[in-house]
């Protein structure tokens, strides 16, 4: 059997799997093991099982994932989130679409301290649309609004994706932490935008809330300003080499104890459900990169990455209509698979191509995450609508589907962009050096 009848029938089942109810993690190793079992032998695929999965999980640099992932769940408690949006909601929320931009902004900021895209949709959710529906919003909209604003999760620092990201490619994590920024500023900027648009063509789905007030709005920065100072602390100390990405998280994840401790929101009892929750996350990321390392040792095996790469060559496609076609794989990976997973699955195979064509390792990843974002809001199986839909559970998911359209296009508009002007995400990382 030649190599691309055999990459088929291992994505196929992989999909097989999943539509049965069987978790990525664990169809990707059964798929992964039973194919060096049939190509190699039973001893090479028991091997593997044994030794990668100490292999991965003790390395060092991972160590970073529980810290920031801690340090999430510690913000989380402390109600972050609510502060965060009722700051956005005091300086623009009496605009038209006002509040639908404060949640953008809010999910910005909560991103920059979670690190989830999962995580900052269903947080804000629960914030953010009701109070967009108190004033009158359309349910579709305001849910997508969330939903897109969540996306930013993955993309601004510190991103699990980023730090997965420069761990199984070698990238310098603080240099993808940097290169972040400017796109994730972007997308809130094109959110913004999308929103203003959408309400000058229907008012009746974004109107205006009441003005707040100066003193009102300095109370609400006040009461975000330790946390913000934290955020700036860490990506300052990263960039000037006061300590590792591994540190930075143990810096973040205490800093943001101390600061729930500070605002009493943190009892031992949700001290100890703390550590379990982050326990219990970090041990799922661990399993999906153990079965996406097993797929991909596999398809190395198999000769796919080569075979891929002499396709590109026989079809004498350029850079570019390469990076576009990598763009279209995304979006369809995106109705199946979530953002974790499709970047696990795919950079073994993608990164030694967009290498070999000269494009920036740094650039390539946070191109990567992009086009993993949009794939979280692109009907019919964005991962991130469903998150919504799970936390508002009285709005059809039809109504998401309409409402997410124009924030759809504006991250499509923003991918065009970074392609055709790449500067965008190398600046910072260069002058960092």
């Amino acid at each position: 059997m030649g190599v691309w009848e055999t990459a088929g029938l291992a994505f196929g089942g992989v999909f097989l799997l999943m539509m049965g109810g069987v978790p990525i993690a664990l169809a990707m190793l059964l798929i992964g093991l039973g194919g060096i079992w049939l190509s190699i032998s039973e001893r090479t695929a028991m091997g593997m099982i044994g030794q990668l999965p100490i292999n991965a999980t003790m390395s060092y640099e991972l160590s970073v994932l529980p810290m920031f992932i801690l340090m999430g769940v510690f913000v989380t408690r402390a109600r972050m989130s609510e502060d965060l949006y009722r700051l956005c909601h005091g300086f623009v929320g009496h605009m038209r679409g006002g509040l639908a931009a404060a949640t953008i902004l809010a999910c910005g900021g909560f991103s920059a301290l979670s690190g989830s895209s999962i995580a900052t949709a269903a947080t804000m959710a629960k914030v953010a649309v009701p109070e967009m529906r108190r004033y009158g919003y359309a349910d579709g909209f305001a849910a997508s609004a969330v939903a897109a604003g969540g996306t930013l999760g993955i993309l601004i620092p510190p991103s699990v994706i980023l730090v997965l990201y420069g761990i199984a490619t070698g990238t310098d994590i603080g240099a993808l932490f940097l290169a972040g920024i400017l796109p994730g500023l972007l997308a809130i900027l094109l959110y913004i935008a999308a929103i203003r648009i959408t309400a000058q063509i229907d008012p009746a789905c974004a109107p205006s809330a009441p003005r707040t007030d100066w003193p009102t709005r300095l109370h609400y920065f006040r009461s975000v300003g330790p946390i913000l100072l934290l955020f700036l602390a860490i990506i300052v100390g990263l960039y000037q080499g006061v300590f590792t990405p591994t540190e930075a998280g143990g810096v973040g994840a205490t800093g943001a104890l101390a600061f729930a401790l500070w605002r009493r929101a943190m009892s031992w009892q949700g001290f100890v459900e703390s550590l379990l929750e982050t326990v219990q996350t970090t041990a799922s990321l661990f399993l999906v990169l153990i079965g996406a390392l097993v797929f991909s040792n596999f398809m190395n095996l198999i000769g796919l990455p080569g075979a891929i790469s002499d396709l590109i060559t026989s079809l004498g496609l350029g850079p570019y209509a390469v990076i576009f076609a990598i763009f279209a794989i995304y979006l369809v990976l995106g109705m199946f698979m979530e953002s974790l997973s499709m970047i696990l699955l795919t950079i073994p195979i993608f990164f030694p191509i967009v290498t070999e064509l000269g494009f920036n390792p740094i650039w390539f990843g946070i191109f990567a995450v992009m086009v993993t974002e949009l794939s979280l809001v692109t009907p019919p199986v964005g991962l991130n609508l469903f998150v919504i839909k799970s936390v508002v559970d009285d709005i059809a998911i039809g109504q998401v589907y309409r409402g997410i359209i124009p924030f759809v296009l504006a991250d499509i508009v923003r991918i065009v962009f970074i392609i055709a002007v790449p500067w965008l995400v190398m600046v910072l990382p260069m002058m960092a050096r």
